[in-house]
């Protein structure tokens, strides 16, 4: 589910989140209703458009039950979040705070992170010192906030990519859906910049090699 472009605030919200609803997720999805071996949720950012991301491979469950099974978690945990002391927000946040402060392990590490903020166009150098002092402003109710809009089942500006591989033991279902699907609306394209631009999407950061802004 994507959530936001660049941006401080969000970013450690959206980092918060990830943290708090990753053992979660884990326990419930891979121990509690043993969907797979694979079962996990974590921050992603695809050229700086950031968004929380399950991942799940299974073999007892299609992947149409498993978008379901995401969206029934999302239900149980927004307790979770909504009955969250304020000891746990502070300790939560302290624990985000002290992976951001952590060394560079190597210079490979290192160059990786400055390598990204030049290849995504953000520049943020100072992104760590940033996000710590957002982080140390950061009240509870805001993660509260971030959660209704932009994760909770029906959010308003919740945005969803879901991608399905069907293996061979939901060729069944598969077959099903396929059957079933209504045919895809099309358009002919003749002008592709002015389609593109005409997208309601987010407009990417002047990048580097290969970047175009939309």
């Amino acid at each position: 589910m994507l959530t936001h472009q660049d941006n401080v605030k969000q970013n450690v919200l959206l980092q918060l989140l990830a943290l708090v609803g990753k053992q979660p997720a884990f326990h419930q999805l891979r121990s509690v209703e043993q969907l797979g071996y694979i079962a996990l949720l974590r921050q992603r950012n695809d050229s700086g458009v950031r968004g929380l991301q399950f991942i799940i491979q299974s073999t007892v469950k299609d992947p149409a039950n498993l978008d379901a099974r995401v969206e029934n978690f999302l239900n149980m945990f927004e307790s979770n979040v909504y009955n969250m002391s304020d000891a746990e927000f502070k300790s939560n946040v302290s624990a985000l705070i002290d992976m951001k402060l952590e060394k560079y392990k190597n210079i490979r590490e290192e160059s990786a992170f400055f390598y990204g903020e030049i290849s995504e166009g953000t520049l943020k150098f100072d992104r760590k010192e940033a996000e710590v002092a957002a982080l140390r402003e950061l009240k509870k109710e805001e993660l509260v906030g971030f959660f209704n809009d932009h994760v909770k089942v029906n959010a308003p500006q919740k945005k969803i990519l879901s991608i399905q591989v069907y293996g061979g033991l939901h060729s069944a279902e598969y077959e099903t859906i396929v059957q079933n699907a209504p045919p895809p609306p099309s358009c002919e394209i003749t002008d592709i910049y002015g389609f593109r631009r005409s997208r309601p999407l987010y407009g990417s950061f002047r990048g580097g090699v290969g970047q175009m802004k939309l």
